[in-house]
């Protein structure tokens, strides 16, 4: 009998051990097995580094949009829960829309100043992948550790074009490299160095035809081939823009339609609208059927009626007027802010500086910002004049604020997955870092942005465009608060290189 009794404890003892066991993995409901895991973690590491408390987390990825705390850990989102959590540093958010940091697929400026102005719009990853760069090794290793926000660029086909070519432009070409069709021994010189800048991790090609116009269709090729030997996006500004046959924007997608067909490049095209003007919707509808029949096609847009561009450029060669629609009194030199005469054309020009375009129809970006599909990307410019363009400082608060908020042309939810999460997916196949950007879920770099969706606005016009945007309350990159009540946070340097891999 006491052998029977010890025999029946030892069985009870281990039935109980199993059901504590099953309600440890799997808990009475989803809500107790929640309660319990939190419970377990909470005991093995009590403290986040940041916590983000009671604010709207939207996730354009997983489609969540509820009320959470957000743990975040070394560099990293750690946790998401309903429950409270405990952190060295809290911020309380209630209130408040808290997304994935913003990342512009197109600024230009890519300086300190630049930094702020961005950081202050929300954005947490600047890049610049349209003009590019022919020294990519060197740009990254400029910026390493000196960075307010994360920054990464292209090879950029223009800057190589001016260096296999000796072009004396500065930016933008004015010399051979816009001008002259280039030999079968350059154009060989040009892919070695676009090669040499994928094996140094450039995230992308560049390529603005219309500023090397006498770039033949064969070179294109070539160069679309270089960026699909890299699995990269070629992120485009088409060899036309405008209205005018033969040289349309319409026909300028048909050919970087065709090179992405004939190479297998995937292919992004910036700004559409200042490439379409009034033909905006046709070449969106352009993209639309190609991408359809299985070419990878996108593109971007920003928020504006302007466009803008150095004046010394090939897109002011004769002929500008009539194929934009425009003339002289619809541009704005950036140095002053007045508009131009044919005799101050003559002279800037001459001079080299930058305009304002003042071109595109606002139906156009109306369609734009409501397309689903298409990117924000700000074309933001370097900070070359008092009356600069607005875009770079303050696209994406113009995005939430007017066209969401105000004019209710698309909704919150939308926006953000226009301004996160397209872009990463954008360059992830390239640089498979992105795929823990634009999101917000566990493992996800705490690149975050926080807003109130009631109050962000653009502040930054065309006649006062160095204003910071409002309602961007914090922005934390890897981590790091550098905008925390809608003020930034001094001497926090946390962006690093988004980048591709670096082949030897």
């Amino acid at each position: 009998m006491a052998v029977k009794k010890e025999y029946w404890q030892i069985v009870g003892f281990a039935v109980a051990i199993a059901i504590i066991a099953y309600f440890l993995a799997h808990g009475c409901s989803k809500k107790a097995s929640a309660a319990t895991v939190a419970g377990v973690r909470g005991a093995a590491d009590a403290t986040f580094d940041v916590v983000i408390a009671g604010g709207r987390v939207m996730d354009p990825e997983s489609g969540l949009d509820a009320i959470r705390n957000v743990g975040i850990r070394s560099g990293k989102i750690a946790e998401i829960s309903e429950s409270a959590l405990n952190g060295k540093t809290t911020f309380d958010v209630k209130g408040l829309v808290v997304a994935p940091g913003f990342i512009d697929l197109h600024e230009h400026g890519q300086d300190p100043r630049n930094y702020e102005f961005q950081a202050h719009d929300g954005v947490t990853t600047s890049l610049e992948l349209e003009v590019g760069i022919d020294d990519v090794q060197k740009w990254y290793g400029e910026r390493e550790g000196k960075s307010l926000i994360n920054f990464g660029v292209s090879i950029g086909h223009i800057p190589v074009r001016m260096a296999v070519m000796h072009d004396p432009g500065s930016w933008i070409p004015t010399g051979d490299a816009a001008h002259r069709e280039a030999t079968a021994e350059e154009i060989k010189q040009m892919i070695a160095l676009m090669d040499r800048g994928f094996r140094a991790g450039a995230l992308a090609e560049g390529m603005g035809i219309n500023y090397t116009s006498a770039a033949s269709h064969e070179e294109i090729v070539e160069m679309f081939r270089v960026a699909a030997k890299y699995h990269a996006s070629v992120h485009v500004h088409m060899r036309y823009s405008g209205v005018k046959e033969p040289t349309t924007g319409l026909a300028a997608l048909e050919e970087v339609v065709a090179a992405g067909a004939e190479t297998g490049a995937a292919v992004h095209v910036v700004h559409i609208t200042s490439m379409g003007l009034r033909l905006t919707p046709d070449l969106i509808a352009m993209v639309e059927g190609a991408h359809r029949n299985g070419l990878d096609v996108t593109t971007e847009n920003y928020p504006y009626t302007a466009g803008s561009t150095a004046l010394e450029s090939a897109v002011f060669d004769p002929g500008w007027q009539e194929a934009q629609g425009i003339t002289y009194k619809d541009l704005q030199w950036a140095a002053t802010g007045e508009r131009l005469t044919a005799e101050t054309f003559e002279k800037y020009r001459k001079q080299g500086g930058i305009v304002v375009i003042h071109s595109i129809p606002e139906d156009a970006v109306r369609i734009a910002i409501a397309d689903p599909n298409i990117m924000v990307a700000s074309d933001g410019m370097r900070l070359t004049g008092p009356k600069i363009h607005p875009r770079g400082q303050a696209t994406f608060s113009r995005v939430l604020g007017h066209y969401v908020r105000e004019e209710r042309v698309l909704d919150l939810m939308t926006a953000l997955r226009k301004m996160t999460l397209l872009p990463a997916q954008r360059l992830q196949k390239r640089a498979p870092a992105f795929a823990n950007k634009g999101r917000i879920h566990v493992g996800a770099d705490a690149d975050i942005t926080v807003f109130d969706a009631a109050r962000v606005i653009d502040k930054a016009t065309f006649e006062e465009p160095l204003e910071y945007s409002e309602g961007i309350q914090f922005v934390l990159v890897n981590g790091v608060a550098v905008l925390k009540d809608g003020q930034l946070v001094k001497g926090m340097l946390p962006g690093k290189p988004a980048r591709a891999a670096v082949v030897n």
